[in-house]
């Protein structure tokens, strides 16, 4: 063993992921069973003008009675798609025990740094030997990953002749809605060439975006937010015990707040603001502010001039005035570009910028602090457009809700004192030891994955039903990814993608938020979940998250 594995790690490495009863047996000794096409996300017409080989595909489980196809040998590719999220790692080690168990020549090559291993044809065979190390670890580090694309015709030749070059019967691609979007594609032009690949998805994202009626959840949500709210918690203990500070802390979830959500109720922050409701009631960003300089007001009175507030990273682009700067500033960016480039300075350069908005978009832009107003100006992407990711969001909270206050005490409306601190919990999250729970599910997903390769059915997205309950009555299905697509606008024209699914501001875990919130607000009734635990009763350590279980009755 090596010097450098900690005891944890070690102990980690012994750990066997607890197998659902329908995935214990191999490959051989089950069968399909199909059921109706779903329906599909977004226009049926569409996407079965642009996937006329696997649109329509049935619904398939798995059970028990041979019946399917005898074992044989399977040359396999998997990739790692995008961000990193725990229990990659596992997805990978239960592909290839899947494949071993089936037939024990089975062979597995993982395409190095992403899809663009796919691209260049760069991939290395993976062995139980070398697998061995990275059970139930966290990280991407075994193959690596990227965020390329495969769209161009150009690109899906070079990974049809990856793919034919390695003689792969399988290509499993490990990632969130882009990827599986990929995925997609590929399967749709690797049917249309004739070539044997059969392509299947993994959904993985730490956001947790990647869900519907069929996915119950993407892999790495329930690890990431488990870490984010250990940290919240001591955040808030520390609120509460030094009586000084206000906190607001930035998590990710650029297009959904679920990783909001999911730890407020861990927590029970005093102010938690989640992006689908500021959308949905057409919140002003000064509205925003207003609600949660409120809160701080009020808690002042009751002589307590601490608190904690947690932010979503995609805020401003759910705020629909500041969705209207954004959209006029990519615009008037591109227009500019020469003359901000010469400009001196950013004085000159907001001035060049100003003078083409709207009224009311120039309005909302010189409302916002010069901080936040230069990011607007020079954090853009290849595109030229806003690089919306990199605004620091809980200082523009922060600045915001600092002059309210300052307006209120001006007019004898607080007396308070604010000390505000600022965090962002993201990657901090993305890498970590994979809970109990996402240790087994992603392990699950990877045995799915090999029975699809076994099976021969390409186009489909790995699913794991039952997930609130007990690891071993869990049930291994397959979605059509094809049904899952929907149009939208992407360099300028309709692009058929997975849909992100965003907070249901209708569901159970947003309701039990809002029903308690107000309590929140004022009291001190901070939860504190602590880290995470992989020892121990079993409600403490294989507890699924409050989403879950509120979602999926667990």
């Amino acid at each position: 063993m090596r010097d450098d594995v900690s005891a944890l790690e070690k102990a980690r490495l012994g750990y066997e992921p607890r197998t659902p009863d329908i995935l214990r047996a191999p490959a051989p000794a089950l069968r399909i069973e199909e059921s109706d096409p779903p329906a599909v996300a977004g226009d049926a017409d569409t996407v079965r003008r642009d996937f006329p080989r696997t649109f329509g595909q049935p619904m398939l489980a798995f059970t028990d009675g041979a019946g399917g196809r005898p074992g044989r040998p399977h040359r396999v590719g998997v990739v790692l798609s995008g961000g990193q999220a725990p229990g990659g790692h596992n997805v990978i080690l239960g592909l290839h025990e899947g494949l071993v168990d089936a037939h024990a020549d089975s062979r597995l090559f993982g395409f190095r740094n992403g899809p663009r291993g796919i691209l260049k044809g760069d991939a290395t065979e993976l062995t139980r030997e070398g697998l061995a190390p990275y059970r139930n670890t966290g990280g991407f580090d075994l193959i690596g990953s990227g965020r390329d694309k495969i769209e161009s015709a150009a690109q899906i030749e070079a990974a049809a002749a990856a793919c034919a070059s390695l003689r792969l019967d399988g290509l499993v691609v490990i990632g969130g809605d882009d990827s599986n979007t990929n995925a997609a594609v590929l399967a749709e032009a690797f049917a249309a060439r004739g070539l044997s690949t059969a392509v299947a998805g993994v959904p993985k994202t730490i956001d947790g975006d990647l869900k519907n009626e069929h996915v119950e959840a993407s892999f790495g949500f329930d690890t990431a937010t488990k870490v984010y709210a250990e940290m919240i918690g001591n955040i808030c203990r520390d609120a509460l015990s030094a009586r000084k500070y206000w906190h607001f802390v930035k998590l990710m979830g650029r297009s959904a707040s679920h990783v909001t959500l999911e730890c407020a109720l861990a927590t029970r922050p005093n102010v938690a603001l989640i992006g689908e409701e500021v959308r949905a009631t057409g919140a002003t960003l000064e509205s925003v502010v207003e609600s949660v300089a409120d809160v701080v007001r009020r808690r002042s009175e009751a002589g307590k001039d601490f608190g904690v507030c947690l932010v979503p990273e995609g805020l401003v682009e759910f705020v629909p005035e500041m969705r209207r700067l954004i959209d006029e500033l990519n615009g008037r960016l591109a227009r500019s570009a020469g003359r901000l480039a010469a400009a001196g300075g950013f004085e000159a350069q907001q001035a060049i910028v100003a003078d083409g908005l709207s009224t009311e978009g120039r309005r909302v832009f010189e409302t916002l602090p010069a901080g936040i107003r230069n990011q607007l100006l020079l954090d853009r992407d290849s595109h030229g457009n806003v690089q919306v990711s990199k605004i620091e969001t809980e200082k523009l909270v922060i600045e915001q809700v600092r002059a309210r206050l300052e307006r209120l005490a001006g007019a004898d409306r607080y007396a308070g004192k604010f000390s505000p601190q600022g965090h962002f919990l993201g990657y901090e999250g993305r890498c970590a030891a994979p809970s109990n729970f996402d240790a087994d599910y992603t392990y699950a997903l990877g045995r799915t994955a090999a029975l699809l390769v076994h099976f021969g059915r390409s186009g489909y997205l790995c699913c794991i039903r039952g997930l609130a309950g007990d690891v071993l009555g869990w049930r291994p299905t397959a979605v059509p990814i094809a049904s899952l697509l929907h149009l939208e606008e992407r360099k300028g024209k309709p692009t058929p993608v997975i849909a992100k699914a965003l907070v249901d501001l209708e569901g159970a875990p947003f309701r039990t938020f809002a029903a308690a919130r107000a309590r929140w607000a004022l009291e001190d009734g901070y939860r504190y979940p602590g880290a995470i635990q992989y020892f121990g009763p079993s409600d403490v350590r294989d507890r699924p998250t409050e989403t879950l279980r509120l979602e999926r009755g667990g």
